[in-house]
């Protein structure tokens, strides 16, 4: 007889039981969120406005603050709904939309800072190639490539993850840790769930 469940919901471990700590991580993680809101806002904005700030290292810093941006409201705003709301609960399409971004936006942080590092070498060691090697065409390239590099690294990490046969478990512990226990309500408590 074959396995018909279907899960259509987690269960988040929560990160406290009583209502008091729950509150103090709700206003924990909102301090944060602003605080990245406002520093990578106020960069974002210094670099667009000010014509001094239009130079190679400040167009990879612009990005890096709006990939920040991103990565940061992927999995933020629901923690703190959890916190807030008392709930524990995510949707299957909520979490694979979280794993999705998450992956896309942290990949591609991580291409930009590589690139940004061979800004600050070539700065360093090569002063007098610095603008025949860094001219606005290969930023622009180096960045689009980066924000490709996050792309190409969901698509591979995400089919894995969602194919039919789930092959490839350990992405993310919120995906498909539990394959073969679910409750009947259709919901998997990600505490309980097996290594697939």
């Amino acid at each position: 007889m074959p396995n018909s469940s279907s899960i259509s919901e987690f269960l988040l471990l929560a990160l406290a039981d009583t209502r008091q700590l729950q509150l103090l991580h709700f206003w924990l993680l909102l301090g944060i969120y602003l605080a990245a809101l406002l520093g990578n806002g106020l960069i974002s904005t210094a670099v667009a406005c000010d014509h001094r700030l239009h130079t190679p290292m400040y167009f990879f810093l612009l990005n890096l603050a709006l990939l920040d941006l991103a990565c940061i409201s992927t999995t933020l705003p629901k923690a703190m709904a959890n916190a807030l709301w008392h709930t524990r609960a995510i949707s299957y399409a909520g979490c694979a939309a979280q794993v999705f971004f998450f992956v896309f936006f942290l990949s591609a942080e991580y291409s930009l800072l590589t690139i940004m590092s061979y800004d600050r070498y070539v700065a360093i060691c090569k002063p007098l190639h610095y603008g025949t090697l860094l001219g606005s065409r290969a930023c622009a390239t180096m960045t689009a490539a980066a924000w490709g590099t996050g792309q190409h690294n969901v698509y591979i990490c995400n089919s894995r993850t969602y194919s039919r046969n789930r092959s490839c478990c350990r992405v993310c512990p919120r995906s498909w840790r539990g394959c073969s226990t679910a409750s009947r309500s259709g919901s998997l408590p990600l505490e309980d769930a097996e290594e697939c």
